[in-house]
């Protein structure tokens, strides 16, 4: 019956388990390092990968668990690991399939952390990457070799906000035998499921959208199953996932081999509150995004500023792709926008009242970030410009508060800046 719910339903009522949880409708947070058998026999299976038996917390938890089915049934997939940051899902997603000497091919826009993990962390064990335009999925073939294992993308890239075209990709990497794996933080399953247009992996940092109040930090993969590992040359080395698990055996190497040695694991108290944040998911999504195109059009229509970056104004170059991609649910609630100069931007921020200034997205506030002088703030002009940060540019992250207060709060900054 859950299968068949609208998404509204669906993000409430997917991955409820009252008949093991003494009747009650929601996880119980199961704070325990390690658990208890009867017999032998019972911890030899838990071991082995039954289903449904918690041994350790680095390995799996009851909670977590929960967590896990509801993201899954969300996203389309057959099957979730969650971890204990966004990044770190993102890293086992990746070292599931990379050996030394591999190479990724991924959108040149990557959020920053990604960004270094793909082109500095990675080299020095030998992985490399190949960065691409994401707004031509033709541009794949040329950058694919003979070493590359997997074609990465953001759904909306950050801070560039560009949107690719996630089915054209797909197809694209699946004509190559690659797996795609995307990365749905800015989007959310409310606004768009990459399992639906073909691709075989999806991440995303559950801190963000997921979360909705910015209390709890965390990550999840999601694999949709469909990719055939035995089919691809490239993957000989799967062979003994896809003895056990068949199509699932890209989830089976990441939790048996990636996740339990490097040891991710997500705090049983984050994915509650994590949960509890996902309840709400849809009504929060709906009004992000509506006051996100509205933001966007007052400050586009504000003469103190110079440009603004979001995929939901005509003029984006991202436009007629996400308006197709998104089916008219929106473009994101993460926009850019610039004044004359760096200082101008400082005397914005320092003028606000409502909005806050801090290093998140995806919270139920409003806020808002100078990137040059904080998550870039190490890089020279011309590093930071590469990754489309630039001295004037702001980016904000629209929350849920009523729009006419978050405009007039942009007002009261704009007219500090101005001065």
């Amino acid at each position: 019956m859950k299968k068949n719910l609208r998404f509204d339903s669906l993000v409430i009522h997917a991955g409820q388990d009252p008949e093991n949880w003494h009747g009650a409708t929601r996880a119980p947070v199961v704070q325990s390092a390690a658990h208890a058998f009867d017999t032998a026999e019972a911890i030899s299976q838990a071991f082995a990968g039954a289903a449904g038996q918690d041994v350790y917390l680095r390995l799996t938890n009851p909670t977590n668990r929960a967590l896990e089915d509801k993201l899954a049934a969300l996203e389309g997939g057959a099957g979730a690991v969650v971890s204990a940051s966004g990044m770190a899902a993102v890293s086992t997603a990746c070292l599931t399939l990379l050996r030394a000497g591999d190479e990724i091919v991924a959108g040149r826009t990557l959020f920053l952390s990604t960004g270094a993990l793909f082109t500095q962390i990675f080299k020095k064990y030998g992985i490399g990457v190949r960065l691409v335009p994401t707004d031509d999925a033709n541009a794949l073939a040329a950058a694919v070799s003979d070493k590359t294992r997997l074609v990465y993308l953001e759904v909306i890239g950050n801070p560039r906000l560009d949107v690719p075209d996630i089915k054209a990709w797909a197809e694209a990497a699946h004509a190559l035998g690659l797996p795609l794996v995307v990365d749905a933080t800015l989007a959310s399953p409310y606004l768009l499921r990459p399992v639906e247009l073909g691709a075989d992996v999806v991440v995303h940092s559950t801190t963000k959208y997921l979360n909705g109040h910015g209390s709890a930090l965390g990550g999840v993969v999601v694999d949709a199953g469909r990719f055939d590992w035995a089919a691809s040359p490239r993957f000989a080395d799967m062979a003994p996932f896809v003895a056990r698990k068949g199509r699932l055996a890209y989830l089976d190497r990441l939790w048996r081999e990636t996740h339990i040695n490097l040891g991710p694991a997500a705090a049983p108290w984050h994915s509650y509150l994590t949960m509890l944040g996902l309840d709400t998911l849809a009504l929060r999504m709906r009004r992000h995004l509506d006051n996100a195109l509205t933001v966007a059009e007052f400050l586009a229509e504000r003469p103190e500023v110079a440009f603004v970056n979001y995929p939901g104004l005509p003029g984006s170059p991202c436009h007629e792709v996400a308006a197709r991609q998104f089916e008219g649910r929106g473009f994101g609630a993460l926009l850019t926008f610039g004044l004359k100069d760096a200082a101008a931007c400082r005397r914005l921020i320092d003028a606000l009242t409502l909005i806050s200034n801090l290093a998140n997205l995806g919270d139920a506030k409003t806020l808002i970030l100078h990137p040059r002088s904080t998550q870039f703030v190490s890089f020279d002009d011309a590093a930071a410009a590469a990754w489309g940060v630039t001295p004037e540019m702001l980016r904000l992250s629209v929350g849920i508060e009523h729009v006419d207060d978050i405009c007039e709060d942009l007002a009261r900054g704009l007219e500090a800046a101005g001065r």
